[in-house]
């Protein structure tokens, strides 16, 4: 696997964590990857061969060569049917509802090609000057244009909102949201209203899904010396507590994570 990530323009560095590429020679062979939550929005242009994303057993979907893939709560299956070639933008939890007037809860644990999302002609016109372009580059400096572009208009994005995803990227999702809000309860059913339209996920799930990737990122570096630490570390109540949320969100125990040919893929994301 080639995996690359790349810096966005300094007027996007607040929106898009990163641009990133993936290629992977064709293999008889191919195996399923397990894709956990990261809490993050992708917009993603496949370039090389179709990939499938199971939905149920060995029921699956092809999943769409420019779409955007929304918050997910749980683990889900991809595999490539040949050669993979994909170049993706990151964005953080809050960044994507600064280009679109669509309901982000509504891009929620699916893909939506980009041509519901924008206007169909501009859509496809960006599809196809990503997939001619010559290098990454140049596709960097295409959607960067595309995205600057949007950014001009009206702001999707309350404060209360942005306020509450730094403070949980800060504390690596430690924070609670009564200590974010300072007891000021009245705010906190406003506040989650807003995040499930403006994030696709509630705080409390949002602020599991940062702090699962403290504690991941600890298990792949080898910052740990063991679970119990890596638990402490990452400001989870216990041991057990930590081996939940872990279950919960990638599907396996930490043990099984580490070493497990599926999680090749989250790994190198996560690495």
């Amino acid at each position: 696997m080639n995996y690359q990530t790349f810096p966005p323009h300094p007027d996007l560095r607040s929106i898009i964590s990163c641009y990133w590429t993936l290629e992977v020679p064709a293999s008889k062979h191919a195996q399923r990857q397990r894709i956990i939550p990261d809490g993050t929005i992708e917009m993603a242009f496949i370039l090389g061969d179709d990939i499938k994303r199971y939905t149920s057993g060995e029921d699956f979907i092809l999943q769409p060569r420019a779409m955007v893939l929304g918050q997910t709560i749980e683990p889900f299956y991809i595999e490539p049917t040949g050669y993979v070639d994909t170049f993706a933008i990151r964005f953080y939890p809050y960044g994507f509802a600064h280009f679109v007037t669509e309901p982000i809860k509504n891009l929620a644990n699916k893909e939506t090609p980009i041509e519901l999302l924008f206007e169909k002609t501009t859509a496809k016109k960006l599809e196809q000057e990503i997939i001619h372009a010559k290098d990454v580059k140049q596709r960097i400096e295409i959607i960067e244009s595309f995205l600057l572009d949007k950014l001009g208009e009206k702001s999707m994005v309350d404060s209360i909102v942005k306020t509450t995803i730094n403070t949980l990227l800060l504390t690596k999702g430690s924070a609670s949201i009564h200590a974010i809000l300072k007891e000021d309860i009245s705010k906190r059913r406003q506040l989650e209203r807003k995040f499930v339209k403006q994030i696709g996920l509630s705080p409390k799930q949002l602020g599991k899904v940062i702090r699962l990737q403290t504690a991941l990122k600890m298990l792949l570096n080898e910052e740990g010396e063991n679970l119990t630490h890596v638990a402490y570390k990452s400001e989870y109540y216990d041991q057990a507590h930590f081996i939940k949320d872990f279950k919960e969100f990638t599907g396996v125990s930490p043990k099984e994570f580490l070493g497990n040919k599926n999680m090749a893929l989250s790994s190198l994301f996560y690495q």
